[in-house]
């Protein structure tokens, strides 16, 4: 019944016009539903995936003060990024994500370290917002097709892209001041 609430909510977005819609916490606008290259059905369970991963890792006792971690689903893969001082914390970070339902890969770039100070993580998200303007200028590219995330200077990309565009979206990030590195998560159309 949820899901065929949530499908008709989507359904009347599309035909009032509204803005966005709110599922599991997180907001679905019009243009990201027609624009991503995933079905609503992927999107939404990508949502949920995220979600059900914090509320899972948050009936740990204290682990986000001890940790820090950035859970990121796209078509159902799971990146894992940031930081857990010790190996069985991220071990059990790990090993919570894997059996959430519809996860179909996790990609733990989880390190062995203290959390990242704050600065560092403003700057992160400084250098995702610079990531994602320099997708925006990309012509013929979409930068919905692409999922940034940062952590420590280190930029990720997921989405679903053909070789040819995973490839301007790479030199795109490239050009941007403070980046450390690229990792990929694509998943090639071609």
């Amino acid at each position: 019944m949820k899901k065929l609430l949530l499908l008709l909510a989507i359904h009347t977005l599309f035909i009032s016009g509204c803005s966005a819609i709110k599922a599991g916490g997180a907001e679905i606008t019009g243009l990201s539903l027609l624009n991503d290259r995933r079905t609503r059905d992927a999107i939404l369970t990508d949502e949920t995936i995220e979600a059900n991963a914090s509320a899972k890792l948050n009936t740990y006792y204290n682990l986000r003060e001890k940790c820090h971690f950035n859970i990121t689903s796209y078509n159902g893969a799971v990146l894992v990024t940031g930081e857990a001082p010790k190996e069985e914390w991220s071990d059990l970070i790990i090993d919570n994500v894997r059996v959430i339902p519809n996860v179909k890969r996790v990609h733990n770039k989880l390190v062995i370290a203290n959390p990242s100070p704050l600065n560092f993580r403003a700057n992160d998200a400084l250098i995702t917002g610079r990531v994602k303007t320099a997708l925006t200028q990309i012509p013929g590219f979409d930068s919905s097709w692409v999922k940034v995330i940062t952590e420590k200077r280190t930029v990720y990309l997921m989405g679903l892209v053909h070789r040819n565009e995973g490839a301007a979206a790479i030199e795109a990030a490239r050009h941007q001041s403070d980046v450390k590195q690229i990792i990929t998560v694509f998943e090639y159309l071609d």
